[in-house]
């Protein structure tokens, strides 16, 4: 009896192992086509991953601004829109960075630049000028002689931007537009050949008076290789 029970179970062994043996059996309908397929979506995915990459890596580069060209120097009339700029805003701090780094910025009230008595600012004088209350002779008023005595904040309200040279002006590269019976001596001080100068030019401000106080700003700029630095701030206007 024992031997027999024994041998009834081998049908059912022999049942478990075929069931074991099919279930275990490879897929050879679906595997191989899974095999086949692998390699080209890896490199699908490998290109698009670089593509992404690539686009990633494009935007966050700055875009090339064709205003921008930083390293090349300016023209002496870029630097003077540049200063100009300044002047019309009170910015001391950006017309101190175009001061000449030796020779400072020469302050002139009238066409003659008097190389003994218009006063000069370093770069690091012009920063704090427009808050400095101190009083200074700035050289004296035509026909009276009398003493140009003021702060520099009055004395810019009077000799410097004393007109929205910026909106209204003409203007000329090395050529002068304001003619006062004054001496211009500009090419005298800074000769042709290191030097040039933007002069800034208003015919008139009040037509009754016309044109005799029309306002002229010269920005006189030293020339360092192809880069300018700004020497002398020149004003002029009709003198009796």
């Amino acid at each position: 009896m024992g031997i027999a029970r024994r041998m009834g179970w081998i049908p059912a062994v022999a049942l478990i192992l075929l069931i074991a043996a099919c279930s275990g059996k490879p897929n050879t309908t679906t595997e191989p086509q899974q095999t086949q397929g692998n390699p080209q979506e890896q490199l699908q995915q490998e290109q698009s991953q670089q593509e992404q990459t690539q686009q990633e890596q494009q935007q966050n580069e700055k875009a090339p601004d064709p205003n921008d060209q930083e390293g090349v120097p300016p023209t002496a009339l870029e630097a003077a829109a540049t200063v100009m700029t300044a002047l019309q805003n009170g910015n001391m701090k950006a017309l101190a960075s175009w001061a000449h780094p030796d020779k400072g910025i020469r302050f002139s009230p009238y066409a003659y630049v008097d190389t003994k008595t218009d006063l000069v600012f370093s770069r690091n004088e012009i920063e704090g000028l427009m808050q400095d209350s101190k009083k200074r002779v700035w050289g004296t008023f035509p026909g009276s002689g009398e003493l140009i005595e003021k702060t520099f904040a009055d004395y810019y309200k009077s000799f410097v931007y004393d007109a929205d040279f910026k909106k209204d002006g003409k203007i000329a590269l090395n050529k002068g537009l304001g003619q006062s019976t004054m001496i211009n001596n500009l090419n005298e001080v800074y000769p042709k050949e290191s030097y040039d100068f933007v002069e800034y030019y208003i015919d008139g401000i009040t037509p009754a008076m016309d044109g005799m106080d029309w306002r002229s700003l010269r920005l006189v700029f030293e020339k360092i290789g192809e880069d300018h630095a700004l020497v002398g701030i020149i004003h002029d206007q009709w003198t009796p």
